[in-house]
């Protein structure tokens, strides 16, 4: 009974060992290390990626920092985005053009969910930093192929 005993709390040190190793460090924002966005968004936003890798496939969560009046013309992606507000005011919009005049404000703490193939965009009106995560790989569609800065 003891060698089974040992051997389930030796089996459990073990795993708890390589869950360790696998967890990323804790960061604050200040600790973020922050680089200009992908070709794919337009110029002016930067990301950080604080775990997965968006290019893959797997789960990743990453921040995106814009601009006053940064705009992310109308799009859709072939998994679902989930976006959370970490500061400032970022509007979303479902559609298929982007158009000011609709769409929901959100603010610290908002958050929003745009399902795989759902046709979105978004904009902000301050400052703003997001956290989006979701299942990699992460792609970006747009309605008017004119809109993909990645082309231009």
């Amino acid at each position: 009974m003891r060698t089974h005993a040992l051997s389930i709390v030796l089996t459990l040190l073990a795993a708890e060992q390589a869950l360790a190793e696998d967890m990323k460090m804790p960061v604050n924002a200040s600790q973020i290390k922050w680089e200009p966005a992908p070709p794919v968004l337009p110029k002016g936003a930067e990301i950080a990626v604080l775990a997965g890798d968006p290019s893959k496939d797997g789960h990743y969560v990453v921040r995106l920092k814009m601009p006053t009046g940064y705009k992310i013309p109308a799009h859709h992606h072939p998994t679902a985005e989930m976006v959370t507000v970490i500061s400032g005011k970022f509007h979303l919009g479902m559609g298929d053009k982007l158009d000011v005049k609709k769409g929901v404000r959100l603010t610290a703490g908002g958050y929003a969910e745009a399902p795989a193939g759902m046709n979105h965009y978004a904009w902000a009106t301050g400052p703003t930093v997001v956290q989006v995560h979701g299942q990699g790989p992460f792609t970006v569609t747009y309605v008017n192929p004119a809109d993909d800065p990645s082309k231009k």
